[in-house]
């Protein structure tokens, strides 16, 4: 945990087991992949909604936000011979929400697939982590993600910060084996480059929360039950 909170990312080895990856291809495969990624899974897909909410990932997400975590989003990431992109140095800044409410420090906003985005104050993205499910092994060859430790703790970065994190910090990568979980700080600076080696690189990315939004603000895929576990 020490590190965990050091670096702003922890690789947890051999988490998901076999069971549980056939059930989560069984379940994606209802779904067509039209680009790199594939949103709004907690809602589109009962399977996934489930393993979110799985005894072993919550305990995850407790450890490192407390009793009160619920997860908010996921997204299915592949990078395969005929969708391989390199992702830039970058912090994970947006949210998802129902509907477009005007708060003061949220902003700005956008639309991805006919769902309100928004980039909220760094307050609420400090009570959040990310946990990157590996549906399949990830090599260095094939576009696994690289974190600057510590950039994290340095709230929302600019681009001549970015820089500077970029020059004075030395990337790690983070390769992965299939069933591997990497919980990230979404704070965070990481990226990922195109696989030399492109396979299918499925990972399943899914966000959880410790705390509720301001202002009626409500986070678009958690549910109206889950949302009231949030203090």
């Amino acid at each position: 945990m020490d590190d965990f909170e050091t670096y702003g990312f922890e690789l947890l080895q051999a988490v998901v087991t076999e069971e549980e990856l056939n059930h989560l291809h069984d379940a994606l495969r209802e779904h067509e992949m039209s680009g790199p990624g594939l949103r709004h899974l907690l809602t589109r897909n009962e399977t996934i909604r489930q393993f979110a909410s799985s005894p072993s990932l919550l305990e995850i997400a407790r450890k490192r936000l407390g009793p009160h975590v619920i997860p908010v989003k996921a997204i299915l990431f592949d990078k395969t011979a005929e969708s391989n992109w390199y992702v830039t140095w970058h912090q994970d800044l947006t949210i998802a929400v129902r509907e477009k409410i005007e708060q003061e420090g949220f902003g700005p906003w956008s639309m991805k697939d006919g769902v309100q985005h928004v980039q909220p104050p760094a307050a609420v993205l400090e009570n959040m982590i990310a946990l990157r499910i590996h549906l399949d092994p990830c090599a260095e060859g094939n576009g696994a993600i690289s974190f600057i430790p510590g950039s994290h703790n340095s709230g929302k970065l600019d681009a001549e910060q970015i820089v500077a994190w970029r020059e004075k910090q030395e990337p790690i990568s983070c390769p992965a084996n299939q069933g591997d979980v990497i919980v990230m700080r979404p704070l965070i600076l990481h990226s990922s480059g195109k696989a030399s080696k492109p396979e299918h690189r499925r990972v399943l990315h899914i966000e959880y929360a410790s705390a509720g939004l301001p202002g009626g603000l409500q986070w678009s895929e958690a549910s109206a039950l889950d949302v009231s576990n949030v203090h």
